[in-house]
């Protein structure tokens, strides 16, 4: 189970908090290492629903903004779940198990929106699990994520997004760069830590956050939950939403913020000496009593202090004055393109 899982990892050195795996003994070690090694981590705090049954993929399709009905079984897409006012419920990574589709999502929301989901299956011939008790996910990054992949005997995607099975489980490649997400059966995933951690520094999930942040790819969790329209998060950029298919709860907003080009408020990196959190807003020196943004994920930067993505208004992000809104807030500074 869940707990024996841990137990295996905490004689591989890691620390746990709330389910979690921090660290292996040495956090600020461990994300330097992002930097330029190859990394392995354990990714506690993601979980997969699984949507299967003759309607499944109609059924998808008429919930998430992507476009479910021509998702290859060899890719994956990102995805998101809009309330009827286009503000998202849920980010997803979407893709395929055989006739099965699986949607990773943040851990804290699995519960929620499993539930949410269900409400709406009605006649249709859906069922959705939850897979906490059967699967666990694992990150691979760096400039030998492929040999590392090959040296534990496993098969490597081609393409950015796309997928490929293996006996106990599923290979995601998510960019075009060396990063790699493994969907690996609860029985088989402890045979596998060894093969992966002889050959990559073995880290927490913080230093696996860091590496979506430094990618630019947002994660919807229980602070942020209903906050932004896609658009907001970038989602139009990253495929996540599509504008030729058929209606979607919240469908009729996302389209006209699109085509009437309303989005004032973006995505953007930020950097702040303090603790940053998910949830937090942000405000301006010229507006103080008004919040003009809010951090969506963050983490503890290599170089000291926090990275983190935040959507703030673009008047505001230009002027440069960001801070927590609180009194006495931390500056925020916005980090240029590839910084």
């Amino acid at each position: 189970m869940s707990s024996s899982w841990l137990e295996f990892l905490g004689t591989c050195g890691a620390h746990t908090a709330q389910g979690v795996v921090t660290d292996f003994g040495d956090a600020a070690a461990e994300l330097a290492a992002a930097r330029t090694a190859t990394i392995v981590s354990p990714l506690r705090h993601l979980g997969v629903l699984e949507v299967s049954g003759a309607d499944a993929m109609s059924f998808l399709h008429q919930q998430l903004t992507s476009d479910v009905k021509h998702l290859a079984e060899d890719a994956a897409q990102h995805s998101a779940w809009c309330s009827a006012k286009g503000r998202m419920l849920a980010s997803f990574l979407v893709y395929r198990k055989g006739p099965a589709y699986h949607l990773q999502l943040s851990a804290d929301l699995l519960p929620l929106v499993r539930k949410r989901l269900q409400m709406f299956v009605l006649r249709s011939k859906v069922h959705i699990a939850d897979l906490s008790d059967t699967q666990e996910l694992l990150g691979v990054s760096g400039p030998q994520a492929e040999t590392v992949l090959r040296m534990a005997g496993l098969p490597i995607p081609a393409a950015a997004l796309g997928t490929v099975a293996f006996a106990a489980g599923i290979i995601i490649r998510l960019d075009d760069a060396h990063r790699f997400e493994m969907v690996v059966e609860r029985n088989a995933v402890s045979d596998l830590w060894p093969a992966l951690q002889s050959q990559a520094h073995p880290v927490g999930s913080v230093v696996w956050q860091w590496l979506e942040i430094q990618a630019g790819i947002p994660l919807i969790t229980e602070r942020t939950q209903e906050q932004f329209v896609p658009q907001m998060a970038n989602f139009e950029k990253l495929g996540a939403i599509s504008f030729h298919k058929g209606c979607y709860p919240g469908q009729e907003i996302v389209a006209r913020t699109q085509y009437l080009g309303k989005v004032k408020r973006h995505l953007y990196r930020v950097h702040s000496a303090s603790p940053l959190a998910a949830g937090q807003a942000l405000c301006s020196s010229a507006n103080p009593e008004h919040p003009c943004g809010m951090i969506v994920n963050a983490a503890p930067a290599p170089t000291g202090g926090y990275d983190a993505l935040a959507i703030v208004q673009e008047a505001f992000a230009a002027a440069g004055d960001l801070e927590l809104a609180v009194p006495g807030g931390a500056r925020i500074a916005i980090l240029p393109p590839g910084a």
